[in-house]
């Protein structure tokens, strides 16, 4: 009796559970308003995490373009022509040793020397300091071994006799070419990729924060206006307020994240594109200069060796050429007056080199020692300061205007992490309570 018991159970247990399924799937019934609020309310908790996380992830790449990949590139590019100064400062010590005449260029060169070495050291050290890269450490690992090397062929240069000062020059200037010199280089050139990779990045994030607050933010809408609808017919209510406030919220985040992104995107572009890019370009050209004006001194050191005068002459055509000083130190930042100003002070020093190798072949070596390391106007290394200056000025208003947009946009996005989880928290708590009443009618 207990099995047939069992047995007219079974049908009782079908009916009932069909029963259930049929109640949950009548538009009229509360689970068909549960499973409103629980799609509405999910749509936009993932609107919220999506949007607060990708908002926080595109903050903190702006400050790793701003606190690490974009100061290492600039130290990359500081500590190539520091060095090529350097090594040109040497050179003037060395012409202007023993004459009591040249004792101001002899002053001066080893001041700017200090200068230098002291920018090198600095340099080194911020490049440890912004770079966690195991391949940036091994190379300034390299370049502290390296220095310390050609300091000391600087010491034994400025204190060894005339006779061997110059070969010693030889071996300390060798040293930085084959060795100090490229190994900047590379320092330079892995810095800047990491800065446009730290770009590429960024832009990345804020594509698919783009993407997914669209997507999202219309998905919740579209969900909140429906169960507006729906409610409204189904209930023969008037539109809730509290769903109607929803939407304008969720519209009301989704409108201002969106063009916030598209603005830092435009900002940090324009910052790279327009001063960025182009000091670190102008800063390259920097630094053949110094290299070149080194090639005088390096000229008359080695008693009139045309390879430095050849090697001066390459420098001087990369420079004047059209990818040269007429193209990095104009651009949308600096008016045609601006780049002609450098351009000109360059072929002055130009002018000055070709004097100074024409009194060396002429058998005038203190003259020509005189017109390289004087420090009044029309002598080389007055016109290769105030050539510097004009090119200091560009690079400077670049460097500070790439900061500036840097911080302003850093300032624009600042707390919008914070502002989707107040705002959809907001409407979360307003979907459930939109349709409390509603759920009330079926007690």
């Amino acid at each position: 009796m207990a099995f047939v018991h069992y047995r007219d159970r079974v049908p009782a247990v079908i009916e009932a559970t069909r029963e259930l399924t049929r109640r949950a799937v009548r538009p009229e019934t509360p689970a068909r308003l549960r499973l409103w609020v629980a799609v509405t309310v999910l749509t936009a908790a993932a609107l919220l995490i999506t949007t607060s996380v990708l908002m926080a992830r595109v903050q903190d790449q702006i400050r790793i373009i701003g606190d690490q990949a974009a100061p290492q590139a600039a130290t990359a590019a500081d500590l190539y022509f520091a060095l090529s100064d350097m090594d040109a400062q040497v050179a003037r010590m060395v012409l202007t040793a023993g004459p009591d005449e040249l004792a101001g260029s002899q002053i001066d060169a080893l001041g700017t020397y200090q200068l230098r070495s002291r920018q090198v050291d600095a340099d080194l050290q911020q490049s440890l300091t912004t770079s966690s890269a195991a391949a940036d450490r091994a190379i300034v690992a390299d370049l502290h071994d390296h220095l310390a090397v050609y300091r000391q062929r600087v010491w034994q240069t400025l204190t060894a006799g005339e006779a061997a000062a110059a070969g010693y020059y030889t071996q300390a200037t060798n040293v930085l070419h084959l060795d100090l010199l490229p190994a900047a280089e590379r320092l330079r050139t892995g810095s800047e990729e990491r800065l446009t990779r730290a770009y590429a990045a960024k832009d990345a994030t804020a594509s698919w924060a783009t993407v997914l607050a669209v997507a999202l933010g219309l998905a919740l809408i579209v969900l909140l206006l429906a169960l507006q609808v729906w409610l409204a017919r189904r209930f023969r209510r008037t539109f809730s307020p509290a769903l109607l406030l929803a939407t304008i919220l969720t519209a009301a985040l989704v409108v201002p994240v969106v063009a916030l992104l598209g603005v830092q995107g435009s900002r940090l572009a324009e910052a790279r594109d327009d001063r960025l890019t182009p000091f670190l370009a102008l800063s390259r050209a920097r630094a053949v200069s110094y290299d070149a004006a080194a090639d005088t001194s390096r000229y008359l050191i080695s008693d009139n060796l045309a390879l430095y005068d050849d090697d001066f002459k390459r420098k001087a055509a990369r420079l004047t050429g059209g990818d040269g000083l007429p193209a990095v130190a104009g651009g949308p930042d600096v008016g045609p007056a601006g780049a002609d100003r450098v351009v000109n002070r360059w072929k002055a020093y130009q002018q000055d080199h070709a004097k100074i190798v024409a009194l060396a072949a002429a058998g005038r070596r203190a003259e020509a020692v005189t017109a390289l390391t004087g420090i009044r106007r029309e002598d080389a290394t007055f016109d290769f300061s105030y050539y510097d200056a004009a090119v200091d000025e560009i690079a400077t208003s670049r460097r500070m205007a790439f900061d500036r947009a840097l911080h302003s946009t850093e300032t624009l996005l600042t707390g919008w992490q914070i502002v989707p989880v107040a705002v959809l928290g907001l409407v979360i708590l307003l979907v459930p309570l939109s349709v409390r009443k509603r759920f009330e009618e079926y007690r």
